[in-house]
């Protein structure tokens, strides 16, 4: 650490802070957070984007802002998931299918493919880090945070999936980051809300929450986010694992062996800053062991953090030995992935390069690009049951039930430029019509729908689950339809719905409503593509 004894013990702790802000555009927040404050790092949302183009001069004006602070490059972080949860929802960024639909190819190759495509697009627009893949083993049925976030239920396959990920992201040069350690698939509470606990006994964790963390620090995963969730098989007191040194440095760091760096999610989460207070947390997960402490949206909250981490070590709350450690693993990070060419440009040359990056063309996703989304598409959907209503009957008119996804949340994002099932369907058969609901409909648009029902007609209906337990309304509707209908049923997201409806003629799982899911989907119900998705979870 001798090489950056010269920086103040402000300088150290900023470098330890990964910082969300509000704007398009270099904002009061995040300019008082790099330059006062000293943060290494920045987080994207879909709030930060107004197209590619406009992203990528905004990280490199930002690497500019950070150039005349720092001698060290700003990381800059965003959630791209693929799926249904997507910052970057833009022209110019691939459409790539989601943990779930690519667990269903049983192909690790398409993970592979996926990651290095997006993560090379990312890389373009100067992004060094995504937080992803998502190696949680989604093992409950009601969990309604991860779900088809995850490859699967299955340990090995979502371990196999994982390092085909990672190897993905970072053989494109940007860091992969495995998360939630160490695993968040067997919860029943979303950890943004509140406090979750895995009860099971170590043998059990071993075997499978910890079994894709292993492959993942093994295939040489730069960082690991910690999950806000309590394990009292590994901590005995009753913290979450962002906050305990037995979970981040004596499981993570000396039983498991990893030596990239520890992320903590968001301490803005209520599973946190409910009954720690995010200032708070922030010091406990640095002792924890946690390298970068993010805290995404709230500038209060951010210099309350900062602050409080400093005057820990003054105050000999926490050694500075740890801090120093830490910071000489965010270095090391940052000389391998950052583009050490940004953070040394002037700001006349920033604006240069913006000028010159304002005309690139930004089309990225190309031919061969969009035959492989389609490819994995046709792969990927799975008919689970179907008494015989599948293909559709040609002759026969059509009616699809489509929800539309109108609320958007941290782990609920839908693309923006999908085609609703009739849309596409209708311009491959005839009489096809259409009814929109709301994700919530009531039980007297219900009622409308099923009085509205011609003699003879097909019924499709879509649902689509985002929490874990499929929406009354939805419910309530399948079950009137139900009475008369031998139904098509189409679960958007969420494979478990089949579990909350009376058994439909057909049950077909795509896990995600993306535009080339939504075509191979319309082309498999009238009989024009043979189904090969397997399951990736139980359904019982």
């Amino acid at each position: 650490m001798s090489s950056w004894g010269h920086f103040t013990l402000e300088q150290k702790v900023g470098q330890l802070f990964m910082c969300g802000f509000h704007g398009q555009h270099v904002d009061e927040q995040i300019m008082r957070l790099i330059q006062d404050y000293h943060v290494g790092g920045v987080i994207y949302f879909r709030r930060n984007v107004e197209s590619v183009e406009q992203l990528t001069r905004l990280s490199a004006e930002l690497q500019s802002l950070a150039a005349k602070s720092s001698e060290l490059p700003l990381m800059i972080s965003v959630d791209q998931e693929g799926g249904m949860v997507a910052r970057i929802d833009k022209d110019g960024i691939t459409r790539v299918p989601g943990s779930m639909a690519l667990g269903a190819t049983c192909n690790p190759d398409y993970t592979y493919q996926c990651a290095r495509i997006l993560g090379t697009e990312l890389k373009r627009i100067g992004i060094d880090m995504n937080l992803a893949p998502v190696v949680d083993v989604n093992n409950n049925v009601l969990n309604p945070v991860i779900g088809v976030r995850s490859y699967g239920e299955n340990a090995e396959n979502v371990a196999v999936h994982g390092a085909a990920a990672i190897a993905g992201y970072q053989s494109s040069g940007i860091a992969a980051t495995a998360k939630h350690f160490p695993g968040h698939g067997d919860t029943a509470v979303d950890s943004h809300l509140g406090m979750v606990t895995v009860p099971h006994e170590w043998q059990r964790l071993e075997q499978v929450e910890l079994r894709p963390f292993r492959r993942a620090i093994e295939a040489d995963v730069d960082a690991i986010m910690t999950a806000h969730v309590i394990f009292p098989a590994i901590e005995p007191e009753p913290i979450p694992a962002t906050l305990s040194r037995n979970v981040l440095h004596k499981l993570l760091r000396e039983q498991m062996g990893f030596k990239g760096i520890i992320i903590t999610d968001c301490l803005e989460m209520h599973a946190i800053s409910k009954p720690y207070g995010v200032a708070n947390a922030a010091v406990r997960a640095v002792k924890a062991g946690a390298d970068l402490i993010l805290v995404s949206h709230t500038l209060e909250e951010q210099i309350a953090a900062i602050d409080a981490v400093v005057d820990a070590v003054r105050h000999g709350d926490i050694e500075e030995q740890i801090i120093d450690l830490a910071l000489e693993r965010v270095v090391e990070w940052k000389q391998k992935r950052c583009d050490s060419q940004s953070s040394q440009q002037s700001s006349d040359q920033s604006s240069q390069q913006s000028s010159e990056q304002s005309r690139m063309p930004y089309s990225l996703s190309s031919v061969p690009e969009k035959l492989l989304l389609d490819e994995i598409a046709s792969k990927s959907i799975t008919v689970v049951h179907n008494d015989g209503v599948l293909p559709l009957k040609p002759e026969q008119n059509v009616l699809v039930v489509w929800p539309e996804v109108v609320q958007r949340t941290e782990v609920d994002e839908p693309w923006s430029h999908s085609d609703s099932l009739g849309m596409v369907l209708g311009q491959i058969k005839n009489h096809v019509r259409e009814h929109k609901i709301t994700t919530q409909p009531s039980y007297e648009e219900a009622e409308r729908i099923t009085k509205s029902v011609m003699e003879g007609e097909q019924v499709i209906v879509c649902t689509y689950t985002s929490a874990g337990v499929l929406p009354k309304g939805q419910r309530y509707l399948i079950e009137r339809l139900s009475v008369n209908h031998s139904l098509i049923v189409v679960a958007l997201r969420n494979p478990y719905d089949l579990l909350e409806m009376p058994r439909p003629g057909a049950y077909v799982c795509t896990y995600e409503n993306t535009p080339a899911v939504v075509r191979a989907l319309s082309l498999l119900i009238t009989g024009e593509l043979n189904p090969s998705g397997s399951l990736p979870v139980r359904l019982s």
